[in-house]
């Protein structure tokens, strides 16, 4: 029998079980790596499901492809990431300028 268990509920007890002072577990180098690594990921998804559906369509134009629902499907999902991407860019954006008028 396979038993089912819960990440949270694990990091909790060892939240208890654990006295000593924190330590970081990522250092800020790392950190940017991983916010970097994130970023390009995040991006080159964004570019895939760009470039799957002018495939798909193209396809569709050539007559190669007689499923339009899920041409149409495909062109929505490209469409959402790209919006969903480049309102993620304009919050960053904001939260820069927001700093930058931040006075010391």
């Amino acid at each position: 029998m396979s038993t089912i268990t819960n990440p949270f509920a694990q990091q909790a007890v060892s939240m208890d079980t654990n006295t000593s002072p924190a330590k970081p577990s990522v250092t800020p180098g790392e950190a940017h790596a991983t916010f970097a690594n994130q970023l390009k990921n995040a991006i080159d998804s964004v570019n895939k499901s760009q470039v799957e559906s002018n495939e798909m369509t193209k396809a569709l134009a050539r007559g190669e492809v007689d499923d339009l629902h899920n041409v149409m499907i495909t062109a929505q999902k490209a469409s959402i990431t790209m919006q969903t991407t480049v309102q993620m860019q304009n919050k960053v954006v904001e939260a820069y300028k927001e700093i930058m008028r931040m006075q010391v």
